[in-house]
């Protein structure tokens, strides 16, 4: 039974703090686990933010509560919290639930060190460089080196920097006032990181010149060749490209060996963003579609996404083997990086690395590789090529239902044309009207808990769903319940 004693009471009392964490474990289970995958719970219990604050409590006190209270809030802030391991949770690139991931982040939070030197974090210093050199063998790099990173945009940006570094070293020391006009290139389907990062950096959002994609959405080659030869021109100089492996909204796959073939007779550096893309090379029968990363200098993935490792889990990769990394950030702190240690000082990768503190990244796909095996984190990326297929046929025998265009991804873009629209695709207020269905259907399915799927305008294009087949116990009847859904929400419109 739940002690009502103020919490305090707990300090130094093993027993007392053993009992309150079984009772935190099983509520977690319970909420969390067991009702958050459920298929008859809701995705979400939404409330407005004013209810939602009183119903919470968020305020803190002087005082502190009772363990009862404190098991309360645990259920309550589960409970209002959205199930992103539901079935029917469509809503971001990352989804699902993997109970042996989930059980090497419980790892990781226990164990609270942080990965910048082997004498407080040994196991996973080794097992970081263990698990990145998997990741880069699959790219295709037989040496190299990489890091994890707090997100995919910090990836991008730590590729930026280091591609900038490498052509101007002095930049490190002397700042801005060392370098000449920068331009680096990324498609118009990029993430919105590029643009953000070349602000961070003090590059500034004008040095990014955005290349033309084609309908897909992948980079044409031929434009990318006359944006650097304008950027040049008007007295920039060229230093990066980032292509994309696994496009934001349309899921598309830039064409790397051309965009290689581009940098290699500019002298550029070849960044791909496969955040979202990069776990297909785990597929034998999708890995295509990323032909040519091999010749990257460096490479984004996110296995928190298609693999559902669980957030966060981002690997920048490089083919770099100078130790550009450490070169670029390295500080030599003397009070964490000392030279004199009893132990292989090369061993302590945190001046790698802008942050000092870094949490452990690896061990959730570390186990989860281990219980899966490659096998079976193949058959999960083909399983969801399966499902997505499953869908695309689905849409297209349903009225009502139109395909942005042929997924060639996971990503499946299409629009629901409610009753009162369809055959009235001349009509000269069809795409107002048609871009007001996809907000008007989400607010609907959140605030009943149904599911969550995300909507967008793209282009000329008017606000349509886009469906994300990510979530590894997907089954072909959440597809049906989708899209039977989406009828009876949008039955009135």
């Amino acid at each position: 039974m739940a002690s009502s004693k103020p919490l305090t009471a707990l300090n130094g009392d093993a027993v007392a703090v053993e009992a309150l964490l079984r009772d935190v474990f099983e509520i977690v289970v319970d909420e969390a686990i067991r009702k958050g995958t459920s298929t008859s719970e809701k995705v979400c219990e939404w409330k407005e933010p004013e209810e939602l604050k009183q119903l919470l409590d968020l305020e803190l006190q002087s005082q502190g509560e009772s363990q009862e209270q404190i098991l309360e809030r645990c259920r309550a802030v589960i409970h209002y919290s959205v199930k992103t391991g539901h079935p029917r949770f469509f809503n971001q690139l990352f989804s699902g639930l993997d109970p042996h991931a989930l059980a090497g982040r419980i790892i990781t939070e226990s164990l609270n060190t942080s990965q910048y030197t082997y004498e407080i974090a040994p196991v996973f210093v080794l097992m970081e460089e263990v698990v990145l050199k998997k990741l880069r063998a699959l790219v295709g790099w037989n040496s190299g080196d990489g890091v994890f990173c707090p997100g995919g945009s910090i990836s991008n940006m730590y590729a930026m920097n280091l591609a900038r570094y490498q052509r101007y070293p002095d930049c490190k020391q002397r700042g801005l006032r060392a370098l000449p006009p920068l331009a680096l290139f990324a498609s118009q389907e990029c993430h919105y990181s590029i643009s953000k990062g070349a602000a961070f950096l003090g590059l500034g959002t004008d040095s990014v010149r955005v290349v033309k994609a084609d309908e897909r959405g992948k980079m044409i080659p031929e434009d990318l060749e006359r944006q650097i030869s304008l950027a040049e021109a008007e007295g920039s100089v060229p230093f990066l490209v980032s292509a994309i492996s696994g496009t934001t909204v349309l899921g598309a796959f830039d064409p790397l060996d051309a965009i290689a073939d581009v940098c290699q007779r500019h002298g550029l550096w070849l960044h791909v963003d496969a955040a979202w893309g990069g776990s297909v090379l785990l597929s034998r029968t999708h890995r295509h579609l990323l032909d040519g990363i091999q010749r990257a200098d460096s490479v984004a993935w996110n296995p928190h996404k298609l693999l559902a490792a669980g957030l966060q889990c981002s690997a920048l990769l490089l083919r770099d083997t100078s130790n550009l990394l450490k070169r670029c950030h390295g500080s030599q702190a003397s009070y964490l990086f000392q030279q004199d240690k009893f132990y292989d000082v090369a061993l302590d990768t945190g001046d790698k690395v802008v942050q000092c503190g870094r949490r452990v990244d690896c061990l959730k796909l570390w186990l989860m590789w281990k219980a899966q095996g490659g096998l079976g984190l193949e058959q999960r990326v083909d399983q969801a090529f399966v499902l997505t297929r499953y869908l695309v046929e689905e849409i297209k025998k349903r009225e009502g239902f139109e395909l942005v265009m042929e997924p060639e991804f996971v990503n499946v873009c299409f629009w629901f044309v409610p009753p009162s629209l369809r055959g009235k695709k001349e009509s000269p207020d069809y795409r107002e009207r048609l871009s007001q269905v996809a907000p008007v259907l989400k607010e609907r399915m959140v605030k009943k808990g149904s599911m969550m799927i995300g909507y967008q305008p793209h282009g000329t294009r008017a606000n349509f769903f886009r469906m994300v087949v990510a979530n590894p116990t997907l089954s072909q009847a959440d597809i049906d319940f989708l899209l039977c859904e989406l009828e009876c929400l949008g039955q009135d419109l």
